[in-house]
């Protein structure tokens, strides 16, 4: 997916949490909407844009994304569990 558009989705999601007094919560607030509802691929995207300087993103953006866990390679890959699960 296009960076920009990955940028302008977390900012909408960073505007709605940036409302919360407790910036620590609305940075869990931004990563929790994000490993939720977001595909791998798209979440190692966002994270590498962050780790590339976060460019166009908010503060409480960039907060949430360092928060986020690594995404596994099969994961992105869309590999299935051994066993047919």
């Amino acid at each position: 997916m296009n960076i920009d558009r990955l940028v302008t989705m977390a900012n909408d999601i960073g505007a709605f949490f940036d409302s919360e007094p407790d910036k620590a919560e609305a940075a869990r607030g931004v990563a929790g909407h994000i490993q939720r509802f977001w595909a791998p691929a798209m979440r190692v995207q966002i994270i590498a844009h962050e780790q590339a300087g976060g460019a166009g993103m908010l503060e409480v953006v960039r907060a949430g994304i360092r928060l986020l866990p690594a995404v596994p390679d099969a994961a992105v890959r869309g590999d299935r569990p051994a066993g047919g699960a």
